[in-house]
């Protein structure tokens, strides 16, 4: 992820929407040469690519969604379905230019700046597979030690938030849902705030949970070189960072990290 100031932004979205931006100039470009059409087909692409990708995401996690319909609309959140999204755009293209001299070139277009998103893609999330570093303990709420090193040889997920943060206020309830009926350990590591602060705000909120544990010192942001909460980290049995997802996330899109730990 890149960090700006408070924004953090996982990197494979930016590459999303640097695909998206490379194929609409390049739209653009070939319009001035083949007509208009070419524009209107790139738009009307794109449009029907993001709708599908997002309905197949909704699709492949309807369990999650069924719960909370609306959810749906929080696109904000994240939980697209890449490929399903290229298929679209492909065949909405296709069918646009289908009699067009820009045929050809959109195509080359498309496929270029797809693939090179989807390669860029490939390589980060590789490379951001790292090992969770050794040495981080989190406390109770009571002040009990849990070493995270005690946790290798079964997945785990840890989020990282605190009461100041919106995002994170928002998702708490549903991960301490979940956190409770979770095969997988869930752990909601709060950053920098002592306990009394953290059972003030739950007491307000009227939340519980034996998962709420503290990272006083942010030692578990600090080794991932996270600077924006919430960060949801998924951890499987190696010890070793499968994914990571920056910013609220939705129930949909923690059951499937979930499961990809399986």
């Amino acid at each position: 992820m890149i960090s700006v100031g408070p924004l953090a932004l996982a990197l494979e979205r930016l590459f999303a929407a640097l695909g998206i931006i490379v194929f609409m100039a390049a739209a653009n470009w070939i319009a001035r040469r083949h007509g208009k059409d070419s524009d209107k087909a790139a738009w009307r692409a794109l449009l029907v690519g993001l709708i599908a990708a997002r309905l197949g995401f909704v699709a492949e996690n309807w369990s999650a969604f069924a719960l909370e319909p609306l959810s749906i609309l929080y696109v904000w959140q994240g939980g697209f379905s890449p490929l399903i999204g290229l298929l679209a755009a492909a065949i909405s293209l296709v069918l646009s230019l289908r009699r067009s001299p820009a045929r050809l070139p959109m195509g080359a277009a498309f496929a270029g700046s797809a693939a090179a998103a989807l390669t860029a893609t490939a390589l980060f999330l590789a490379s951001a597979q790292l090992p969770l570093p050794q040495g981080l303990v989190l406390h109770s709420l009571a002040g009990e030690a849990s070493a995270l090193d005690d946790r290798k040889g079964k997945p785990f997920v840890i989020n990282l938030w605190a009461s100041w943060c919106p995002p994170c206020r928002r998702e708490m309830p549903m991960l301490i849902e979940e956190a409770a009926r979770s095969p997988v350990p869930i752990l909601l590591a709060n950053q920098g705030e002592d306990a009394a602060k953290v059972r003030t705000w739950l007491d307000g909120q009227r939340l519980t949970s034996t998962h709420i544990l503290l990272d006083r010192d942010q030692s578990t942001a600090a080794a991932i070189g996270s600077a924006g909460l919430p960060a949801t980290l998924f951890i499987d049995s190696k010890g070793v960072i499968r994914s990571a997802h920056v910013g609220e996330i939705s129930r949909a899109a923690l059951l499937a990290g979930l499961r990809e730990l399986d």
